[in-house]
């Protein structure tokens, strides 16, 4: 039987090639990135906002059949955005029915028009390096 060997190997450190290095490396370059707002920038909150720009409001179950999404994870989402003021929430029962309608506020279309703007810039800024 071999005997296995104790020693640890040492792994060589890692060369960073030409292409990994910006081409301007020696000049500072302002990174969009960094200003992202990240409570829009979530997959399943972006979907939100975006479905309730397009629409005058949607009901929760229309959300949830749009995202494909689960009850609880949509409910937290929307919360979030509701929280920062981004959509507004009503509650009421249509007969017996509980139903939830959200809508998108003044507030959330121009945060959403600023994520676009923003993800414009970064697209553009990619594009011409």
């Amino acid at each position: 039987m071999a005997k296995q060997s104790t020693a640890k190997k040492e792994i060589p450190a890692k060369q960073e090639s030409a292409a990994a290095v910006p081409r301007d490396a020696g000049t500072t370059q302002k990174s969009a990135a960094p200003h992202l707002d990240r409570l829009i920038h979530e997959r399943l909150r972006l979907g939100i906002i975006s479905a309730l720009a397009a629409n005058t409001s949607l009901t929760f179950s229309d959300l949830k059949s749009l995202m494909n999404t689960t009850d609880g994870n949509l409910s937290v989402h929307a919360r979030k955005l509701e929280e920062a003021g981004y959509i507004a929430c009503t509650k009421y029962f249509d007969g017996r029915l509980p139903k939830t309608e959200y809508k998108l506020t003044d507030e959330g279309r121009r945060a959403l028009q600023s994520y676009l703007n923003h993800m414009e810039s970064l697209i553009k800024q990619m594009r011409s390096t």
